[in-house]
């Protein structure tokens, strides 16, 4: 993406956490503050809702994580109760604020661990773009899928709500 900037990627990571903090809430509300939703899940063989909390919160945790030269740190991915699903999206939020770096880190080469001997290098750009921002949405997305099958109440309005601001009526 062009003109791409660190404040832009931030902005990004945070309307989509409010995108995900907005789905807990109605999941919370739908259910009656039961958080036994959080295990739901599409398929026996895919990772439960709570998971996929964490798993989001992941790429901008690990985006802030990387722009102060620290290494990626994941979420413990067993999210039991809401509680620790709000502070999970909480923390992350307050990681993206708290970044302080200028928009040439994005050039810097970056390694990636992927385990087993594994890795990528990609420049800080190509690290957002091509792995932070997809396994974001992926994560997003699936945590959307899942309280969908399972009834709560939402709509597209709900996944797109950082448009909200830009609606025009004539």
């Amino acid at each position: 993406m062009p003109n791409q900037t660190i404040d832009s990627i931030q902005t990004i990571f945070q309307s989509r956490l409010a995108t995900l903090d907005h789905l807990l809430k109605t999941a919370q509300t739908h259910f009656s503050d039961d958080d036994s939703f959080l295990q739901k899940r599409i398929a026996s063989d895919m990772l439960p809702f709570g998971t996929q909390i964490a798993f989001t919160c992941n790429q901008p945790r690990n985006f802030a994580l990387w722009s102060e030269g620290k290494p990626a740190n994941n979420l413990d991915p067993e999210v039991t109760a809401l509680t620790q699903a709000y502070e999970h999206i909480a923390k992350t939020q307050t990681m993206l604020v708290d970044i302080s770096v200028e928009d040439q880190k994005l050039a810097e080469i970056t390694r990636i661990d992927l385990g087993d001997s594994l890795y990528l290098e990609l420049s800080g750009i190509d690290y957002i773009n091509e792995f932070l921002m997809p396994n974001f949405y992926f994560h997003l997305v699936t945590a959307y899928d899942i309280l969908r099958m399972a009834g709560v109440p939402i709509g597209k309005q709900d996944y797109m709500m950082h448009l909200a601001p830009h609606v025009q009526q004539d």
